[in-house]
């Protein structure tokens, strides 16, 4: 069985993708956050972690934000905006721009308003940095058109890439991988690590707080303790038992 541990040494509770689907249904209906508000969290989160990676030179770098069309696109086209405002140079390719869900289109109205670019190619740009933001824990099938494209490009690049929540590609619950996979030198996962997140996968993991309250994991039977202490992002520690 796979376990997850903060530095301090406290177990953090590990779920399935389904699992995951029922707390987000469980906020979004019930409890709250809502959505916009959960992926304002995420999207901010990830913009600082990608921050403190690049280092002092964050502002030359150049970050390419790869971002899907649903709630995990969402989360990195909010990222490429906190970027944006802070005066990072950074573009953000949308893999199918005509099929953004309602807040992910939300999100991208907003972009628009800073001085971030849009790319259509990510082949014309010379990334330092990649997020992948493309599919996240809502895997299906194989990646496909240009999502599968712009994960062999991202690999190919030869960069390093900052995988939001679950590396494309790979089955949040099993770990399995049906095609291309992103090669994630590290992952921010939201609000509880997945089964699926196996460290040959996910290089570096880090856990973010999105707002879930405790009383949310409760309700569907997670014995779950708040992780974070004065922080909102920690790196967790990968183990078998």
């Amino acid at each position: 069985m796979i376990e997850f541990r903060t530095d301090d040494g406290l177990l953090v509770p590990v779920v399935t993708a389904d699992q995951m689907r029922e707390i987000d249904r469980m906020a979004m209906e019930e409890t709250g956050p809502n959505l916009y508000q959960m992926m304002e969290n995420a999207g901010r989160n990830l913009a600082m972690l990608t921050i403190d990676l690049l280092g002092g030179g964050w502002r030359e770098a150049e970050i390419v934000v790869l971002a899907g069309s649903g709630g995990n696109g969402g989360g990195g086209i909010c990222a490429a905006r906190h970027l944006a405002n802070h005066g990072a140079n950074v573009a953000l390719v949308l893999a199918d721009p005509q099929r953004l869900g309602e807040v992910p289109r939300w999100q991208q109205a907003i972009y628009e308003n800073t001085g971030g670019r849009v790319a259509n190619d990510p082949g014309l740009l010379q990334p330092d940095l990649i997020i992948d933001a493309l599919i996240g824990y809502g895997l299906r099938l194989a990646p496909r058109g240009r999502f599968a494209e712009f994960i062999r490009w991202a690999n190919a690049s030869g960069q390093p890439i900052l995988a939001l929540d679950v590396p494309s590609g790979i089955d949040a619950t099993t770990g399995e991988a049906p095609g291309e996979i992103i090669q994630a030198a590290w992952t921010l996962t939201l609000a509880l690590p997945k089964t699926g997140l196996l460290p040959q996968r996910t290089g570096a993991l880090y856990l973010r707080d999105i707002g879930i309250a405790e009383g949310t994991y409760r309700r569907v039977d997670i014995n779950y303790s708040p992780p974070f202490g004065a922080s909102y992002v920690i790196p967790l520690t990968t183990t078998f038992s």
